[in-house]
This record gives structure tokens, C-alpha cells and sequence, in this order.
């Protein structure tokens, strides 16, 4: 059995799927690990620590590709402009992938793997149970998240965060309004909080308010259903028209009066939805902060660019892509371990073993013996 680690090709991704101290647990279970020469030195692993922990380091892409079993990424394999993924074309038919496959948003990329025999494992559909909770990465990148839009947010002001009492006076704390209270919504209100400033949070679930005042923020009420707003697994899910007016007159009022806002809802599969409009942007004070977290899947602000930093009606928008590779260090250390627990779920007695009765592998599992087999994919195809 041997695990292929190759280096991250897309730009601006520090990240490395798995880290030296996770090779070393593989090792010692006797799996052959291969580690491209480099993958690690963005997130400061170097291949020096990687021999230590028993990986043998591959010269290039190509030869690590073509050996490995299994190749595990943190992106999904890299695309030339729709043009056959040169990655998946160095794989051995059979091989296995695991990484952030999207295939919701890829649907495509799930058909070629099927086409090239390449048995695949997206982490983005891990399961939230509590099985599974060790695997969870896309939990523990929203959280790195969370915390760094807070810390983009804080940068960005042009005002303290928390109050201040000087021999000149007495500044008031930042008023701040957290939209989405998941993982990296309550990350940020931490963070938030613990720079000291005065934090209200909405969320279209009723049953995170207890989390939002135990952090010591404020949660806005808003009179819609938890049945109405809560979807499989936890997430919010696509409210109706009537009850997405209601939500913005709720936020229009609070963003008034917000020195920054951080923004982080998606809904699974679909753009994410509009929360700040325009018209709210341009109500919000000069010098105020938007921190547009869900700016990979469109945006939550009607103004935001995805991967630019704009100013308009002087309110300052930030549409960050790829927020947890700019923490690189602990970012792949915990998605390291995220990977690792399913590996050693996959892997048994050394060999690879898919138990289709299991929920775990049932419901991360994108591409099996050439065919599309994970079900919300495979309904976005036969729609297309």
C-alpha cells in the first residue's frame, strides 16, 4: 500500500494534505508513504522532517502520481481552462483520490474521475455525525477561517476594537455583526470577542442561540421556523422569498450600525445567498469593514469581487478566497489528522477496503468501479 503526498499545484495554496507527524503513524503501520520533493515547504514542513517520519520524497509529480495508491490533496485536481486535469491523467486506472473534491460545484470533475477508473473520496462530504467528527475538515477549516476573517476585519478598521481609556479620552469597543452562526461564524464571534469587541450574530436557525450568547455576543432574533431554515446535516438550507425579505429588513437595520461585518453563509451545492445588498453597503458608515467569507461560492454581498479587496460608498470589501491556506502551519496539521482518521478508516490490515454499508464511506465516496456512485451528484448530472 503506498500513499502518494504531492505538492499543491494550484496558486496561492500553502497547505500539504498531510503532515510529518500523520506519515509517521502511516509508517509505522507499514504503509509506504511518498512525499513530493517540496510539498511540504509552504506550510514549513520541510522533506527533511518528512525522511525522519519515514516517507520516501519523490523527485516530481510524475512519478508520484504514476506509483502511489492513493494520493491524498487538499484541492482538487488542476484543470487547464475545461481542459482534462493533467493530475488525474497521471493516475493509474484504480488508483484512489481524497481531497476537497466539491463535486457538488464539479459535477464534471466526479465524471472524468469515473472515466479514468479512479476510485474518489471528497472531504467536503464527510458526514456530520458523531462518528465522524475526527474527519471533519471541512469543520476544522471553517474554523481556522472564522478566526483569520476577524483578524482581517480587525486589520482593516480604522478604529480600536476593544474600548480604550487614554489620558485623550475614551473610545467606545467596534460594533460587530456576525452573519451565520456555524463553525466558522462562532469562530469569529470568539475571536471577535476576545479583541474585545461588542458582537450581535443572526442565524436563520433558532437552535444556535444558545451557542452565540455563550460566546457573549448578541443574537438577533428573526421569526422564521427552525423547520423552515435548517437543512440535512445541521446546515441552513434556501429559505423561500418571503421569509429572505424579512431576513434583510432584519439585517438592513443592524448593518446601519455596525462597524464591521463578517459574513459566512453557504448553502451546500448552490451560490451562496445575498445578505448584504447594495443599498445596506451604502447605508453603513464610512470606514466600516465587510469581511465576505462566502466569497469562493459568489458571495454574500451583493458587492463583493471574489479575491479583491474593493471600497464602495467608503465601506472596504473584502472577498478572501482560500482563507485557511494564509494559516498554513495549523491548517495542515489538523486537516493532516482530519485525513489520517480516514485513512485508517478506509485502510484495513494494510489493504484498502470500501464497506458500502458504512455511512461514512457510503456518503464521501464520489467515484467507485467507473461509475458516478455519490447520489447528489449523480442527480446533478441526469439534470444537465
Amino acid at each position: 500500500m503506498i500513499v502518494g503526498v504531492p505538492k499543491e499545484v494550484r496558486p496561492n495554496e500553502r497547505r500539504v494534505a498531510l503532515v510529518p507527524e500523520s506519515v509517521a503513524k502511516l509508517t509505522a503501520a507499514g504503509i509506504e508513504v511518498l512525499v513530493q520533493a517540496g510539498a511540504g515547504e509552504s506550510a514549513f514542513f520541510l522533506d527533511d522532517a518528512y525522511k525522519a517520519a519515514g516517507a520516501t520524497i519523490s523527485p516530481d509529480a510524475q512519478s508520484l502520481f504514476s506509483t502511489a495508491d492513493v494520493i491524498v490533496k487538499v484541492q482538487r485536481p488542476d484543470s487547464n481552462d475545461g481542459q482534462p486535469s493533467p493530475e488525474i491523467a497521471m493516475m493509474q486506472s484504480g488508483a484512489v483520490l481524497i481531497g476537497f473534491l466539491q463535486p457538488l460545484f464539479n459535477p464534471g470533475l466526479a465524471s472524468e474521475l469515473a472515466e479514468h477508473g479512479i476510485t474518489s473520496f471528497s472531504m467536503d462530504a464527510v458526514p456530520r455525525i458523531a462518528r465522524a467528527q475526527s474527519m471533519d475538515a471541512l469543520s476544522s477549516m471553517s474554523s481556522i477561517a472564522g478566526y483569520k476573517a476577524a483578524i482581517i476585519a480587525a486589520e482593516s478598521l480604522g478604529i480600536y476594537l476593544p474600548m480604550m481609556v487614554t489620558a485623550a479620552g475614551t473610545t467606545p469597543p467596534a460594533k460587530g455583526l456576525i452573519l451565520g452562526a456555524g463553525v466558522a461564524g462562532l469562530q469569529a464571534i470568539a475571536t471577535a470577542r476576545r479583541l474585545g469587541a461588542v458582537v450581535k450574530a443572526f442565524d436563520v436557525r433558532p437552535a444556535v442561540k444558545e451557542q452565540v450568547e455563550s460566546l457573549g455576543a448578541t443574537f438577533i432574533e428573526e421569526a422564521i421556523h427552525a423547520d423552515e431554515a435548517e437543512g440535512e446535516g445541521g446546515y441552513a438550507k434556501q429559505l423561500n422569498q418571503e421569509a429572505q425579505h424579512l431576513e434583510q429588513d432584519l439585517i438592513h437595520r443592524h448593518a446601519k450600525e455596525s462597524d464591521f461585518i463578517i459574513t459566512t453563509a453557504l448553502i451546500p451545492g448552490r451560490d451562496a445567498p445575498i445578505l448584504v445588498t447594495k443599498e445596506m453597503v451604502q447605508d453603513m458608515h464610512p470606514g466600516a469593514v465587510i469581511v465576505d467569507m462566502a466569497a469562493e461560492a459568489g458571495g454574500n454581498c451583493e458587492l463583493t469581487v471574489p479575491g479583491e479587496t474593493v471600497v464602495v460608498h467608503g465601506v472596504t470589501i473584502h472577498g478572501p478566497l482560500d482563507i485557511p491556506s494564509t494559516v498554513p502551519v495549523h491548517a495542515s496539521q489538523l486537516y493532516s489528522r482530519n485525513m489520517l482518521t480516514l485513512l485508517q478508516h478506509l485502510i484495513v490490515e494494510g489493504e484498502l477496503h470500501f464497506d458500502f454499508e458504512d455511512t461514512i464511506t457510503k456518503e464521501c465516496c464520489i467515484t467507485y468501479d467507473g461509475k458516478v456512485i455519490h447520489e447528489p451528484t449523480l442527480a446533478l448530472l441526469a439534470a444537465k
